[in-house]
């Protein structure tokens, strides 16, 4: 009943309410920008944690880049034969095929070798470093990743020069 008191969601807007975009809302989104601007460089995501993608794709948005994202190895590899990124970020622990075996097939086929791949993990040793570049990683950024340092990477393998 209108005036009857405070609407629950003013309640929940006074203690500090989340609000998430929804999925539909993300992919009008991206239509959006790719219809807007089809000639920008397309950047794949990939990564299992759904929270993960929606962080990197909000990361990404001032750069002007298009996103596409995917969920395991196999999504990635399926991905990438259906539109050449211009750049990929990979997880390394992924279901179906890992960041590392991911990176080594498309490190290995010449219609994509030179594609740059840069691993986004929370695996931080030296080990596993080591391993992202015997699979043919560009890159290695460690998870809670930095905004700056993702911008400053991205750009760096786009040839997108410095932020103005």
């Amino acid at each position: 009943m209108v005036g009857a008191g405070p609407h629950p969601a003013d309640e929940s807007f006074a203690r500090g309410a989340i609000f998430s975009e929804t999925a539909a809302a993300r992919q009008m989104r991206r239509t959006n920008m790719s219809e807007s601007d089809a000639s920008a460089p397309l950047v794949l995501i990939a990564d299992d944690n759904p929270q993960i993608l929606e962080l990197l794709e909000a990361y990404l948005e001032p750069l002007r880049v298009r996103i596409q994202t995917a969920r395991d190895g196999a999504q990635t590899l399926e991905a990438v034969a259906a539109e050449r990124p211009a750049l990929i970020l990979l997880d390394i622990m992924m279901p179906k095929f890992s960041g590392f075996e991911v990176c080594t097939r498309l490190k290995r086929d010449p219609s994509t070798a030179d594609i740059p791949i840069v691993m986004v993990t929370a695996l931080n040793e030296l080990g596993d470093m080591e391993r992202a570049r015997d699979s043919g990683a560009d890159a290695y950024l460690s998870k809670p990743v930095n905004k700056l340092e993702l911008h400053e990477c991205v750009r760096k393998h786009l040839g997108l020069g410095p932020e103005s």
